[in-house]
């Protein structure tokens, strides 16, 4: 990078220093204060705090890497800013009313406390060993490309600039959430999302100058038949039928069938956006259901962009691949590349300071939220009456930890982390269908058990794994077995669906056999058990305007759909 990018990333660095000494100054009373920063953030804070919380590694490396793969694919799961609005209309009266800390607290609530244990333990598994380890990863492998540095000498040794960005990384991030608590990983989204959005905005102008405009890219990838290649770099499919810019693909598609891909990304969606703790602790800190949902429709308006902001440009590396101006090793490497080639002098500052804006706010909304189920669902359980401090205090110990294991898994990260990206979607597909079912159902109707809603959980999230250790066990290996047929066999979206409808019919039947919780006890946590009060609360928090603008949004992703179809 040239001096003006330093000075412009150096900068950046200050505001962020500036504004954690800011929030540091606003002491943390409570477990409220520090893990859902006082229940006071606005509309503002929660919606740029949903964006920059979801901007991770998987877009900055994967979805700028499927576009360059794979054109418009990966398009249905940016297309979600329907599913936040679903978050923000259906789910945060529910949550309000419950006033629950977190996601498995609420199914304690709705159901019993085996879910709420049950919940616990599958989100902060899947946390440190996927969320935090893909992200601090990816990480050391972006900016080891961006800046260019192959080693770096410390103490008269060579060390990998790998480590030494990956490892910052994570301790950085971790000393300002420990110390910060949600109101850091709130106020600092407010600065990080403007500077993602600025930087990412300039590789998408400056690459379609550079590639001649829309026009020229809409005639590469149309022209350009879909096409997957195995390890050895061999065509294993290719489809005349489908280009590079479609959304629909046809049955047949080994990965992205239309069979599969809209109820499928759905799934994943809805369990991600409306039951996941990551992204439901930025609602859950509002100030009241108003600031809540309002931050949905704006983190929806937000949630937009990202097909813009790394897919596209994904897509425009491809093409100036295509072209002969650009070349890359690996898909992966698309986005890094065009930050490389394309960016004039300051421009290339302002990017690499929304890389490090995404992954620090990724894995500070990771740390805060696992150390909060860790606090709220564990130890408070073990340790009832302790003060408020003290809760505060073992947070803070908690989040120590977690960076702890977050770096320790950077070897193993280092070493797997092309097969456990390979798997990332696969794991996110089989942990969705029995969370978002007993989700679905717990609000949905009264009649759903405690019962059901255990085993619901236990047999989604069994059945999940089975696959998943199964693909493990047979690698690259095709079977003519049963066992092979049934559960490996189908497509991953597929099976998810499937998986889905078995969790709902189960749920069904042990809810017809078992005992349903006392209808007093769940009031105003299912469709129809809102006292007059609480019905009056949550229509004083909407507007026509908040209609407006949740009716744009859905709009705009109607007219996507039908453009790129």
């Amino acid at each position: 990078m040239a001096t003006l990018d330093w000075i412009v990333l150096g900068l950046f660095c200050l505001a962020l220093v500036g504004i954690i000494l800011l929030v540091l100054k606003k002491k943390n009373k409570d477990t409220s204060d520090y893990f859902l920063a006082g229940r006071d953030a606005t509309w503002i804070a929660i919606g740029a705090s949903i964006f920059a919380s979801n901007i991770g590694s998987e877009h900055l490396v994967g979805l700028a890497g499927a576009g360059a793969e794979s054109g418009m694919a990966m398009a249905h799961w940016e297309m979600h800013g329907w599913l936040i609005l679903l978050l923000g209309w259906l789910f945060v009266p529910f949550y309000a009313r419950s006033g629950v800390f977190t996601m498995p607290e609420f199914l304690e609530k709705r159901y019993n406390s085996q879910s709420r244990s049950f919940l616990s333990i599958i989100s902060l598994v899947s946390y440190i060993l996927t969320k935090v380890a893909v992200t601090v990863y990816a990480g050391g492998v972006v900016f080891k490309d961006v800046f260019n540095i192959e080693y770096v000498t410390l103490f008269n040794q060579q060390i990998d600039f790998f480590w030494v960005s990956a490892i910052g990384l994570v301790v950085l991030t971790g000393i300002y959430t420990v110390l910060g608590g949600m109101k850091a990983v709130l106020y600092t989204s407010i600065l990080q999302t403007p500077i993602l959005l600025a930087g990412s905005i300039a590789i998408l102008v400056i690459g379609l100058t550079q590639l001649g405009g829309w026009g020229n890219l809409m005639e590469i990838v149309r022209s350009t038949d879909v096409t997957y290649l195995n390890d050895a770099g061999e065509v294993a499919y290719r489809s005349t039928s489908n280009s590079m810019a479609n959304l629909m693909r046809s049955p047949g598609d080994p990965n992205f069938p239309w069979t599969g891909v809209i109820l499928g990304s759905a799934i994943i969606g809805f369990w991600y956006w409306c039951t996941d703790q990551f992204i439901v602790q930025r609602v859950l800190s509002g100030r009241d259901q108003k600031q809540a949902r309002r931050g949905t429709i704006f983190g929806a308006y937000l949630k937009l962009t990202p097909v813009f902001l790394f897919l596209i440009p994904g897509m425009i590396a491809f093409a100036l691949k295509q072209q002969g101006t650009m070349d890359f090793d690996t898909n992966d490497a698309a986005f890094s590349t065009l930050v490389k080639d394309l960016l004039p002098k300051g421009f290339t500052g302002i990017v690499v300071g929304g890389i490090l804006a995404a992954l620090m706010s990724s894995l500070a909304s990771l740390f805060n939220s696992s150390s909060m189920l860790f606090t709220v669902d564990f130890y408070q359980k073990i340790k009832p009456n302790a003060s408020e401090k003290h809760y505060v205090r073992v947070g803070r110990i908690a989040t120590v930890v977690i960076v702890i294991l977050g770096i320790l898994w950077i070897p193993v990260m280092k070493d797997i982390g092309k097969v456990l990206y390979e798997y990332l979607q696969d794991v996110q597909s089989l942990l969705a269908p029995g969370i978002a079912a007993v989700f679905l159902l717990g609000i949905i109707s009264k009649r759903t058990t405690p019962s059901a809603g255990f085993i619901g959980l236990v047999v989604g999230f069994t059945l999940g794994m089975l696959r998943l250790g199964l693909k493990i066990f047979y690698g690259d290996t095709v079977a003519d077995g049963f066992i092979y047929q049934l559960i490996i066999a189908p497509n991953w979206l597929h099976y998810e669906i499937a998986l889905f409808f078995i969790v709902i019919t189960l749920m069904i039947i042990v809810s017809f056999f078992t005992k349903a919780r006392d209808s007093v006890a769940i009031q105003g946590l299912y469709f129809g058990s809102a006292t007059a009060e609480q019905r009056a609360i949550t229509r004083a928090s909407w507007s026509k305007w908040d209609v407006i603008n949740s009716a744009i949004i859905i709009a705009f992703i109607i007219a996507f759909y039908i453009y790129f179809w």
